[in-house]
């Protein structure tokens, strides 16, 4: 496989693994506070990233990185796990999966401001498309809504783009996996503290599927996925390969379905082909 290729399996697997955070993340809540959900996933996953840094002995960032990686921390470490676990207070995953066919979008026009990107005026209809396809489903499916849980939906689409745009913008560089793992350590010093200052009142009252969840968004979620995902994007192109997160929303209403039990219509098929068409015209011409 060519390099564009790789990119686009490893982008692929990074969506698939990311299709599991909303469902998670909703289970995670219903037993954890956001605040500490957020901050305790990130500490688990920084500390990981940490050990993994020491063991292969990477090189430490240059000067001019860490505003980038802070960034990437205040996006993709912070920003919109603490917002969409306050979301997630208000609506249904099936309902916050809306604001993730926005996500493609979101992270092109960041790759266009940050990487230097330039796609051709077809990518931007086929990427518009796909995204209100997939947003036009989601809330045909599920019409409950709640105005502070769409701000904040929206809210961490804007700081997730830019945080998958810089990130993929640094990996180039710094390289994929060690691009996440420096935003986690960055952020390691806030956050390991407040998960010891944030714990519930009593871990007797917290069920089992938000333990696997809170281990789930940690592990696959924070850092996994984005060993994947960064490398697609640096591979493949920030506006193509990120059009793959059209997909992410269909992952995640099966696995609300499965796991939550929250309804999805037969549409899902059809409404997912047509995605489908949507990321593979606005791969042709992302160039």
């Amino acid at each position: 496989m060519n390099k564009a290729t790789n990119g686009w399996v490893s982008g692929f697997l990074g969506v698939l693994i990311f299709s599991g955070s909303l469902p998670a993340t909703r289970l995670a809540v219903a037993d954890f506070d956001p605040l500490f959900l957020t901050v305790c996933r990130a500490a688990i996953a920084g500390v990981l990233a940490g050990v993994l840094l020491l063991i292969f002995r990477q090189q430490r960032p240059a000067s001019i990185d860490i505003g980038p990686l802070l960034v990437v921390a205040g996006g993709v470490v912070v920003g919109f796990p603490f917002l969409t676990a306050l979301a997630l207070q208000y609506v249904t995953s099936a309902h916050a999966i809306i604001f993730v066919g926005l996500l493609p979008l979101s992270t092109a026009i960041f790759g266009v401001i940050r990487g230097g990107e330039r796609p051709r005026p077809a990518f931007w209809i086929f990427s518009a498309a796909g995204s209100f396809l997939v947003a036009g489903f989601a809330l045909i499916q599920n019409r409950e809504s709640s105005p502070i849980g769409d701000a904040l939906m929206l809210a961490s689409i804007i700081v997730c783009g830019l945080g998958y745009a810089e990130g993929a913008r640094l990996s180039r560089r710094l390289g994929n996996w060690q691009v996440i793992s420096w935003a986690l350590v960055l952020s390691l010093p806030l956050m390991l503290p407040l998960s010891f200052y944030l714990p519930p009142d009593s871990w007797a009252g917290i069920g089992q599927p938000a333990l696997f969840s809170l281990a789930y968004v940690s592990l696959f979620s924070m850092l996994i996925g984005f060993v994947f995902w960064y490398r697609g994007l640096a591979q493949g192109g920030i506006a193509a390969v990120g059009q793959l997160q059209l997909l992410q929303p269909f992952f995640g209403l099966l696995l609300a379905s499965v796991i939550l039990h929250e309804k999805v219509g037969w549409a899902l098929i059809v409404v997912n082909i047509a995605v489908v068409l949507c990321v593979a015209a606005a791969r042709r011409f992302a160039k």
